[in-house]
This record gives structure tokens, sequence and C-alpha cells, in this order.
């Protein structure tokens, strides 16, 4: 099995950047964490799609997901640049599928395009979003993967659907990435997401880290691919690990060798603190990914 790791950049959702009081020395120390990626053997760095602060609303920075990928694309020059994961809520598909093929084509090729159903009900109305049903939310997810795979694939697009309709936009350039920039569905409901998983994506997040949950939604996942005639050893499998600063080189170590016999293969961590200090960073690239070339 192949395994490449990801990490988190501080963008200022985890309340990752309050001690740094001035904007532009906190936009300077989430792009230092890029770069200090860039230079290593990581193959992407993360960033998330949220509008203000968890675990509730503060007011502290929070970096917006699309404009900070496109300038960290310009920032780095070798590891890809992604969203865990965009929330399908926030903006038409089409609108995401011609923003996501610009990004592609500023970082050469480096895009992991993420989309999710979305879940943080107080941001989407304090931004002015109507919160639906689950059902709806994820009736008009359906829909967006299959207009954004459309606006990516296909030069005349059409689609009519109950939430979303397209008539023929041109999205030019595609992308750079064939046969579309790559994309990443997060979210682990086994009726939707898992089944869209199965016939439209390049990889899927799910789990959190949890080796119980991996295991059961990747069976799940398994099971769609074959009824997709999909297959399974072509989509990666990632999941999230938020590290714990005290954990022991091996504590740490023993957290990612449980993902991966669960059977994940991608790692995205997300060290607390890198903002200031970025020595976690650094030994992990030169002391554990190493291990798993």
């Amino acid at each position: 099995m192949t395994v490449r790791f990801g990490v988190f950049v501080p963008q200022g959702w985890r309340m990752d950047l309050t001690e740094i009081a001035d904007p532009v020395e906190q936009f300077e120390a989430m792009t230092a964490v890029a770069k200090a990626a860039d230079a290593g053997p990581w193959d992407s760095i993360w960033v998330y799609d949220h509008f203000h602060t968890t675990p509730e609303p503060t007011v502290n920075t929070t970096f917006e997901a699309w404009t900070i990928t496109a300038t960290l694309a310009r920032d780095t020059s070798r590891v890809n640049v992604g969203q865990m994961v965009g929330c399908n809520g926030y903006r038409h598909p089409a609108l995401y599928a011609k923003m996501a093929s610009t990004v592609d084509v500023a970082s050469h090729g480096r895009l992991y395009a993420g989309l999710g159903a979305g879940w943080y009900e107080h941001e989407w109305k304090a931004y002015g979003y109507e919160w639906p049903e689950l059902k709806d939310r994820m009736g008009a997810f359906r829909e967006a993967v299959e207009i954004v795979t459309k606006m990516w694939t296909e030069d005349a697009p059409v689609f009519d659907g109950r939430y979303y309709s397209i008539d023929k936009p041109i999205n030019e350039p595609k992308g750079v990435r064939r046969p579309h920039p790559s994309f990443w569905i997060g979210g682990g409901g086994e009726n939707v997401t898992l089944k869209l998983v199965a016939k439209y994506a390049d990889g899927a997040n799910f789990g959190n880290g949890d080796p119980d949950v991996i295991r059961e939604k990747l069976a799940i996942l398994r099971r769609h691919c074959d009824t997709a005639g999909r297959d399974y050893a072509d989509i990666i499998k990632s999941t999230s690990v938020v590290v714990d600063l005290a954990w022991s080189r091996a504590e740490l170590q023993a957290r990612i060798d449980a993902v991966l016999e669960a059977g994940a293969d991608y790692p995205i961590l997300y060290f607390p603190r890198v903002a200031y200090d970025h020595t976690p960073l650094l030994s992990f690239a030169s002391e554990i990914i190493p291990q798993y070339s």
C-alpha cells in the first residue's frame, strides 16, 4: 500500500492564530507552514471551508478557504493544495467548478478539490444561507457532484434537477490535471455520500482518525464500488488525525499505524500551535514519514 501524508495549515478556524495580533502576520504564519510542508516529504496541504471559529463562533481570524487555496498554491511549488472539504451550500456547483478549474491551472495541476454537503448550521445562518433539512442538503449535494463533474468533462453541459440547473455554461480552461481536477468527497453517509465517492471521487475523507469508523465505512464503500463497477483501489482513502502534542513519538506512530491497518492510506494531520512552532511538523516529516515511503 502506498501511504502519503497531508497536513493542515493554520487558518484560524481552530483558534490557531489568536496569539498573533496583526492579520498580515497571521497570513504569513499560515504561509510559512505551507512552505515548510512544501520543502519536506508531505504530499499535500489542506484548509477548512469555514467562515468563523470552532468550537464556538468568536471574533477571531478565519481565512476563507478558496482565496487561501489560490494564494497558497502560488506560495508553494510542489505540494498539492486542497480543502477538507468545500461546503456545497456556500457556492453554486457551477461556480465551484469554475473556481476549481482556475485554481488547478494556477497551481499547475496541484489542486485537490474537496466537496461535502456541509454541517455547520450556525455558520450557514450567520452568513444568510438557508439551512435546509438533511434530505434537501443531501439531495442538493448529489446534484452538485454531477454538475461539477459535467463542468470539468463536457463542453456543453446541461443539467435540470430539483435543486440546480445549468444550460451549457462555458468552463474554459477546465483545469490541468486529466481527466479533471482531483475530486475529493468528504463525509461518511452510507446512502448518498459513499455512493457518490464510488461513482465520482478520486479521494474520500472520513473517520476523523477513528479506526473502527474507518473500517466500517470502507466496507460500505467497497460494496458501493462493486455495484458501480468501480475499482476500489483507485480511490484514495483519507482520514484526519488531530495530533496531541503530549503524545510521544511511539504513541503518534501507533495512531498512524492504527488508521492504516483499518484501511486508510492517506492520513491528514493537524498540529496544534504549528503557527508558532514548526518543530512537530518537521520532526514528523523527518522521523516518521520516511518509514512509510
